[in-house]
C-alpha cells in the first residue's frame, strides 16, 4: 500500500471539538480524513468527480474554524485565476467571508509577484518592475537576435522564447544550460542569448512570466533570511492540481514547505495531461520520497459518473505503470455501457454523431449537457459543418470556431483575392501577412490613391508600382504581391483547386511562417490549414468552396440558448456533461503519433491519461468512435483502431455491429494491423461503406482518391510496384516490398516493421 492511510476517523479532531462544525456535514469518510489531517505532509489522491475542490475549501475552512491558523498564515496555491476565485467564494460561504483576509490565496504567478515586489532589490529589480507579455518578449528577443547578426528567419525569436520558457519552467538559469540544449538554437548560441535576454530584462526593470518563479527560487537560495521569513509566515500550505506542477513550481513549493512541514497537495496522477507545457507527473509520484512520513489519502468515491463509465475508465488507466493506483467506484446505478462504434470515414463519423444528438434532442436532452471531445483541433471542422447543416447550435470551448481561426481566415483571404482582386478587405488583411515590409504608411498610401481614383486596392497597387511615390523596397514588395496574385489567378482554370490552394499558401510564404513558428499552437495551425485544403476537395472548384464558407460564416449564432460543446480533450479537463462523444480513436491520431515519437513510453502514458480524462467527463453516457479511413494531411490513410480501445474492459463496453465489421473483431477484438486490414474487405460493413461512399458527391468527382482504392481492391487490380522496390509511406516511412497481392503490398518498413498497405498510399523512392 502506498502511503499511510488515516484509519481512525472515530478519534478525529472534529469529533473531539464541540460542538460539531456544520461544514463537515455531508463529507464521506475519506473526504473527512483529508480535511482533518492537518499536521505534516498530506497527499490527497482525488480521482475524477470525487469532490477534491470541496475537500480543499473545507480544509481551509476547518483551519480557520478551529483557529489552527490565522488567514494570513495560510498559503493556498492554484493554477488559474478562475480556480482561485472559485476557491475564495466557496471558502467565503463556509466561513462567513473571512476569506477576504487571506492575501496568500492565488495562483503560482500572482503569489510569486507579491513575493518579488517585496524583495525586488535582492534580484536586481525595483519593486515597480514591469511584467512582459508574450509580444513584448518576442520583440525584445528579436532585437537581441538582430544584434548578434543571426538570421531571424532561420532562427525565429518565437523558437528562442519557447526554449527560454522551457528552461525557466525547469528552474534552469543561463549558466546552467547544458551545451547540448544550447545547440538547439543558432548552433549553440542559445545559452548566450538567454543570458543576454536576462541582463536586458534587468536593465528594463522587467520580468517575464517564467521569472516570477525562477527569480523567487534565486531569491530563496541567495537570501536564507528571506526564506526563513516565509517559513515563519506560512504555517499551512495547500496546493491544488499538484500533478500539473512543473519543476520550478515543485522546487518553489519544496523550499517553502521546509518550514512548518504542513503541506497538503491535492491532485490526480491519472489526470496529468500537460507534459507538453512542462508539467511533471513525477512530482506527484515521488511525494512520499520528498516528504517522509507523508499520509496518502485516496478519494475514490465518484459523484459524477455511472458505474459502467467509471469501470471502463478505470480498466483503461490501469494499463499505465507510472501511477500510484486507485480505483474509482460509484454508489449509483450501473447505467449504460460505454458504446463503441466504427465508421467508414470522418464524414460518416460526423453524420453519426449529429444523428445521435438529434435523437437526444427529441428525448428532451439539454444541448448544454452534450460534448464532443476531439484529440486534435483540425477534427472540429467536419463536426462544425455537420452541426451547421443540421441546424444544431454549438460552441467551441477553449478557442474560436474553425472558420474564425486566424490561420483559416488568412488562408481564405488569399483564396478570395485570387478569385476576386477587388476584395479590398481581404487584400488588406494579407498584404503584409506574412511580414513583407509593407507597413501602415504604404497601406494608407494605397487607400488614398484607391479612393481618389475610385478603384480597388489591387488596382491602386498596380498603378503605384509603375511610379516612384513609394520607397524602392516597399514598391518592390507590393510588385511581388501583385505578381503572385496575377499568376495564381491565371492558374484557376487549369490547375486543380486543391493543388492551387497549396501552391498559394506555399508561394506566399504563409505555410513557411507557421513552420518557422516553434510554439505548440503552430503545429495545430498547420494541421488546420491541411484540413482546410483537404475539405476543399469536396467541392467542384475554389469558387464553390468559397461560397460554402460565406454561407457558413453568415450563419447567425445567438449567445443565449442551449448549445452542444465542442472542444479538445485538453480543454475538457475539469468539466462534466451528461453525454460525451469521443471520436477519432485511431492509432496515430489517438494516441497522437507526434507525442509518441517525442516522448516514447511517457508520451503513451500521458495519451492514455488523456483518454481517461475524456471518458470520465461523461455522467450518464459515453460513445467512442473510430474511422476505417481518415484523411491526414490531405492524404487518405487506412486507419486502425486505437490500442486504447483494446484496453477497455469488455464487460463495460457495448460494441456496435459496424465496429466489429470495420475493426475485424476476433478473439482479442482488435487484432494486428494485417487482420484489421483484411477483415475490412470481407464483412457486410465493407459493402455498406463502399455503397455509401460511391454515392457521395466528392467520390464521384475524385475517382483517383479513395474510390479508386475501393475499386482496385475489389477487382484484383495489379500493382505497378515490384518486389524489393524501395518505397515511402506517409505514416510508416521507408521500406521495401516483400510481397504483392493485387494492389495490396506487404512492406518491410525500416522503423515500423512489416505492414500491409495499399499501393495508392505509397510512392517510389
Amino acid at each position: 500500500m502506498v502511503g499511510k492511510i488515516l484509519s481512525e476517523p472515530a478519534r478525529s479532531l472534529s469529533e473531539r471539538a464541540a460542538p460539531r462544525l456544520p461544514y463537515l456535514d455531508g463529507l464521506n469518510p475519506e473526504q473527512l480524513q483529508a480535511v482533518e489531517a492537518l499536521d505534516g505532509p498530506v497527499l490527497v489522491l482525488a480521482g475524477a468527480g470525487t469532490g477534491k475542490t470541496r475537500v480543499l475549501t473545507t480544509r481551509i475552512a476547518h483551519l480557520l474554524g478551529t483557529r489552527r491558523a490565522h488567514p494570513q498564515r495560510i498559503l493556498a496555491v492554484t493554477f488559474t485565476n478562475k480556480a482561485a476565485r472559485e476557491m475564495k467564494e466557496r471558502v467565503g460561504l463556509l466561513t462567513g467571508g473571512v476569506v477576504e483576509g487571506m492575501p496568500w490565496l492565488g495562483t503560482f504567478h500572482s503569489i510569486g509577484v507579491k513575493i518579488l515586489r517585496r524583495h525586488a532589490e535582492l534580484v536586481d529589480l525595483k519593486s515597480n518592475f514591469t511584467i512582459l507579455d508574450t509580444d513584448d518578449q518576442i520583440r525584445l528577443l528579436k532585437q537581441l537576435i538582430a544584434a548578434e547578426n543571426i538570421d531571424e528567419k532561420r532562427w525565429p525569436a518565437r523558437q528562442l522564447a519557447n526554449l527560454i520558457d522551457g528552461w525557466k519552467n525547469r528552474g534552469i538559469v543561463p549558466d546552467k544550460v547544458r551545451d547540448g540544449e544550447a545547440f538547439a538554437f543558432a548552433n549553440g548560441r542559445g545559452a548566450a542569448l538567454y543570458k543576454a535576454y536576462q541582463q536586458r530584462l534587468k536593465e528594463l526593470n522587467a520580468a517575464d512570466f517564467g521569472d516570477l518563479l525562477l527569480e523567487c527560487l534565486r531569491l530563496f537560495q541567495m537570501a536564507p533570511d528571506v526564506l526563513k521569513e516565509y517559513h515563519d509566515r506560512f504555517t499551512y500550505i495547500m496546493v491544488d492540481e499538484y500533478q500539473d506542477t512543473n519543476v520550478a513550481q515543485y522546487l518553489w513549493l519544496r523550499l517553502l514547505a521546509q518550514g512548518s512541514g504542513n503541506i497538503c497537495c491535492v491532485g490526480d496522477d491519472d489526470q496529468s495531461i500537460y507534459g507538453w507545457r512542462g508539467a511533471e507527473v513525477d512530482n506527484i509520484l515521488r511525494f512520499e520520497n520528498d516528504f517522509p512520513g507523508a499520509k496518502v489519502i485516496r478519494l475514490e468515491r465518484n459523484y459524477r459518473s455511472t458505474a459502467n463509465i467509471l469501470a471502463a475508465a478505470s480498466g483503461l488507466i490501469a494499463h499505465n505503470e507510472g501511477r500510484l493506483g486507485k480505483t474509482l467506484h460509484s454508489e449509483g446505478e450501473d447505467g449504460e455501457k460505454v458504446r463503441l462504434k466504427g465508421v467508414w470515414d470522418d464524414e460518416e463519423e460526423a453524420r453519426m454523431v449529429g444523428e445521435e444528438i438529434e435523437q437526444l434532442q427529441r428525448d428532451k436532452h439539454s444541448l448544454d449537457e452534450i460534448a464532443v471531445l476531439v484529440r486534435a483541433s483540425f477534427q472540429m471542422r467536419v463536426f462544425e459543418d455537420r452541426f451547421l447543416t443540421l441546424g444544431i447550435d454549438y460552441r467551441v470551448i477553449g478557442g474560436p470556431r474553425f472558420y474564425e481561426r486566424q490561420e483559416i481566415k488568412d488562408a481564405i483571404a488569399y483564396f478570395e483575392v485570387t478569385m476576386n482582386g477587388a476584395n479590398d478587405l481581404k487584400f488588406e488583411r494579407i498584404i503584409n501577412t506574412p511580414k513583407r515590409g509593407i507597413g501602415q504608411v504604404t497601406v494608407k498610401f494605397l487607400h488614398n490613391h484607391a479612393k481618389s481614383r475610385g478603384i480597388s486596392l489591387m488596382q491602386a497597387a498596380r498603378e503605384i508600382i509603375e511610379t516612384e511615390e513609394l520607397k524602392p523596397r516597399a514598391r518592390g514588395q507590393v510588385r511581388d504581391v501583385v505578381a503572385h496574385f496575377d499568376r495564381w489567378r491565371g492558374l484557376v482554370d487549369s490547375t486543380p483547386h486543391t493543388e492551387l490552394a497549396e501552391q498559394i499558401l506555399d508561394e506566399s510564404g504563409y505555410t513557411a511562417m507557421w513552420q518557422a513558428d516553434k510554439s505548440v499552437q503552430a503545429h495545430s495551425r498547420l494541421e488546420n490549414l491541411k484540413e482546410l485544403v483537404r475539405f476543399m476537395g469536396d467541392f467542384e472548384n475554389m469558387a464553390g468552396f468559397l461560397e460554402h464558407v460565406s454561407l457558413v460564416m453568415d450563419t447567425e449564432t445567438q449567445d443565449d440558448g442551449q448549445k452542444v460543446n465542442l472542444m479538445t480533450l485538453h480543454a475538457a479537463k475539469g468539466l462534466e456533461f451528461e453525454s460525451v462523444f469521443l471520436p477519432g480513436w485511431e492509432e496515430g491520431l489517438f494516441p497522437h503519433q507526434r507525442h509518441l515519437d517525442e516522448a516514447g513510453k511517457a508520451g503513451l502514458e500521458e495519451e492514455r491519461r488523456l483518454a481517461y480524462v475524456g471518458i470520465t467527463r461523461a455522467k450518464k453516457r459515453a460513445m467512442i468512435s473510430f474511422a476505417q479511413n481518415r484523411r491526414i494531411h490531405a492524404l487518405w490513410q487506412t486507419a486502425i483502431p486505437s490500442r486504447f480501445i483494446d484496453e477497455l474492459p469488455e464487460a463495460h463496453i457495448e460494441i456496435d455491429e459496424e465496429a466489429e465489421s470495420y475493426a475485424g473483431m476476433g478473439p482479442s477484438r482488435f487484432n494486428t494491423y494485417e487482420d484489421a486490414f483484411d477483415a475490412a474487405y470481407d464483412t457486410p460493413g465493407w459493402k455498406r461503406a463502399q455503397k455509401s461512399w460511391q454515392s457521395t458527391p466528392h467520390v464521384k468527382k475524385a475517382p483517383k482518391t479513395i474510390e479508386g482504392e475501393l475499386v482496385a481492391s475489389s477487382t484484383g487490380a495489379k500493382s505497378e510496384f515490384k518486389l524489393d522496390e524501395r518505397i515511402f509511406h506517409q505514416k510508416f516511412g521507408y521500406g521495401r516490398i516483400s510481397f504483392i497481392d493485387g494492389n495490396k503490398l506487404t512492406v518491410e518498413f525500416e522503423k515500423a516493421g512489416q505492414k500491409k498497405v495499399l499501393d495508392t498510399f505509397v510512392e517510389r523512392h
